[in-house]
Formats: C-alpha cells, structure tokens, sequence
C-alpha cells in the first residue's frame, strides 16, 4: 500500500524550493510568532482560519456513510458498514465509528458536512488532483495557490499563514509573497565542525541574490529555534509519544501549536496542518478507522481547547479526491472523485449542506459531484477572512450556508 504523505507531494510538486523563497516564503521560528503575539496581537472577535489536508484521497463513502443504501452494500460486501456500526446523522447517512468526536460536535451544532464536493472533469491523479484543490484551478494550470492570492493582496506578513512543518504547501504560494513554514517537533542538531559549517551557511553575505538571502536567513531561523526552542520540543514530542500520537509534526502536535498560537493572539488568520496515508487500495477498512481516529481525536481535542477563544477559529478538513464506488479485490478501494468535506467550530451552522450523490447514476463507476469545491473556498474567504472570493478565485461561486 502506498501510504502517500505531504512530504513525497510537495518534493514532486517542487513548489518548497526557491520559487517560493523567491516569493516571499520563509521558515519561520518561534521567536517571530512570540515577537509578533506581543507587537500585534491578533484583534480579539478576528477569525482564524484552520486547514487540515487528508493526504492520499480518503474514501468519503466509509466517512460519512450511506449505510442503508442498498447501492453501497452491494458495491461494497466487505468494507460496508452496517446501519448499526455507524454514528448516526439522519437522512439516512452516519459517521465512520472512528469518529466519535465529531459526532459530539454534529449534537452540538457545530460541525457541517458539504456533500459530494468535487469539480468538472476530475482527475484520478494525486498530483493533479491536489493541484487544483490547493490552486483552486481545475482547467488552467497555474503557480500560486489559493491563499497565495490571498496573501498577494494583504501586502507581506510572514505571520499571515503559517504551515505547520518544514516545507512550504502549494496553497500558500502566492506571485508576489507567500505564507510561511514552521517547524514542529524536536529538533536534532549535529555537533562539532558540522555544525560550525552548516552555521556558516547561513550566514549573510552581501551581494547574494534574493534566493539565496532568503535561504540563508531561514537557515539562521533554524538554528535559533533549535538552540533556544529544542528543549520544550523535545518534551512536548515526548508526551505526545506517551499518549500515543506519535511521530515528528503529528495532527495532534501540529493542532496543540495552533491552539498555542490561537491562545497567545499570534497575528495568523490562516494555519495548515495535515495528515498523510489515506491511498487505502488494500486492506482498507482497518487502515482507515485507525487514520480517522487520529483525525478525530486531534481535531475535536483541538476545536474544545479553541472553543472560548477570543477569536473564532473555523476548520475545514479536505481530501484531493474520494474513492471509487465499488470496492477492489483486494477490500480496498481505488482512486475516485466527490467526496464529503468538513468544517467545524463555534461559528460554523452545523448540519448537511450541498446534495448527497447518487449511487446508482454514476461517471463511470465514479461519484458525481454535487457541489463545487471552490463554493467551500468562497465561503471561507467572505466569511472568515472578509476577502472578496472573486479577486482570488477569478470568477464567483454561490457561497454555501455553514457560516
């Protein structure tokens, strides 16, 4: 099974590097966003946008499953959940049993599921597929990201955006500035002439281009967290292995420095985190209650700690793709199309939003979309980040009610 993660898609995609840098992209430490908390604090009542990338394309019909559909038994002999095993929602559609916490918030009020999201003529490909949902362009190839464009009007901040991890996502690339990484976990230097030589890699130098300046000063920003920060990573990274979420930059830690940041008013309307492994061709069903445990554990216990902020914090959770209606030989499922969204938090109007598709009227064994992904992103940028989605997304798209 190809376990696919953030890290094989962005080396691929090539968006990391220098264009980024070039842009305005920057590894950031947490001395900025400590500087930044106390300088401007992020105004109290301000929204807070936070993205959650399922990379691999998660199967929505085991997510938000149609259990008693005849359609779905029968495609799926193996892999169906029964109406008993589900959370239920109503309309006949219940939760993955692995997502408890999100079930909570669903009786709450405050987690809305967008049905059959996808858009025209979808492609199959990771590669191209997570392109254009973090481009936000299904038909015209394009280098900046959704919220790069963004960013291009809001005039460089480094705080703006962060992503959580060292590599820069597509999606905060912008033409002119981008958002920013931060690293997440402990850090390990080398010692001895090995460090002396990487420290002098980042030293500044007159006359080098703006890559290279740019590079170098993320190299200094690097060391500085790891000498000043490495410490309390460390022992953050020990208690998250104590309580099982293990593994450098996990959902839970990359979420915990969110609510840390959220709390201490970080000047960040946008933060990205992720969570890789969903292409679940074989032996899918364990597989996937096991990654949608670790989803829900770590969003919902991220959206309680957020819950009285002084600034509202909306989260949406996507997938590049869903997957194909009928299952494989193998009790896994192959590459699909639509698939359900979420997006939770205290301002969001919970319930069903968008049409759930047929899984009798197919595109070829594939789900047809129901609602435009693009729908989702216009929502989020009135809404939450008081944009205008025209400027950004190039065309208007009717906005959807979770908000």
């Amino acid at each position: 099974m190809d376990l696919w993660t953030r890290r094989k898609f962005l080396i691929a995609s090539g968006v990391a590097g220098a264009s980024a840098l070039a842009a305005g992209g920057a590894l950031i430490g947490w001395q900025d966003l400590a500087r930044g908390a106390s300088s401007r604090p992020l105004s109290s009542g301000m929204p807070v946008l936070v993205l959650v990338t399922l990379y691999g394309g998660n199967d929505g019909l085991n997510t938000v499953v149609p259990a008693g559909d005849p359609a779905y038994q029968s495609a799926r002999p193996e892999l169906a959940y029964s109406p008993g095993q589900v959370l239920d929602l109503g309309e006949g559609l219940g939760l993955n049993p692995a997502l408890k916490g999100l079930h909570s918030l669903w009786g709450a009020g405050r987690l809305a599921v967008v049905r059959g999201v996808g858009y025209p003529q979808p492609s199959h490909s990771h590669f191209q597929s997570m392109d254009i949902w973090q481009t936000a362009s299904p038909s015209l190839p394009t280098t900046t990201g959704w919220l790069g464009r963004w960013l291009d009007a809001q005039g460089r901040d480094p705080l703006r955006a962060v992503s959580l991890g060292g590599t820069l996502p597509p999606l905060l690339a912008g033409a002119t500035t981008s958002g920013s990484a931060l690293p997440v976990g402990a850090f390990h230097l080398p010692a001895g002439a090995t460090l002396s030589a990487y420290t002098a890699l980042g030293a500044a130098a007159p006359g080098d281009p703006a890559t290279l300046a740019a590079a170098a000063t993320a190299d200094r920003d690097l060391l500085t967290v790891a000498h000043s920060f490495g410490p309390v990573l460390d022992t953050l990274a020990a208690t998250k292995e104590s309580t099982g979420a293990v593994g450098e930059g996990s959902l839970a830690q990359q979420l915990d420095v969110v609510a840390a940041c959220v709390a201490a008013k970080v000047p960040t309307r946008v933060y990205a985190v992720s969570l890789g492994g969903f292409d679940t061709h074989a032996g899918e069903k364990a597989t996937q209650e096991q990654l949608l445990g670790t989803f829900d554990q770590a969003v919902s216990g991220f959206l309680g700690k957020v819950a009285h902020s002084a600034n509202p914090v909306v989260l949406a959770a996507y997938s590049e793709f869903g997957r194909r209606v009928q299952a494989n030989a193998n009790q896994g499922t192959d590459h699909g199309t639509a698939a359900p969204l979420f997006v939770a938090g205290t301002p969001v109007k919970g319930g069903f939003h968008g049409a759930q598709p047929s899984l009798t009227d197919l595109d070829a064994g594939d789900l047809r979309f129901t609602t435009d992904f693009r729908s989702v992103y216009a929502t989020l940028l009135y809404r939450v980040l008081a944009a205008d989605p025209h400027q950004v997304l190039g065309q208007d798209f009717p906005q959807l009610g979770f908000l």
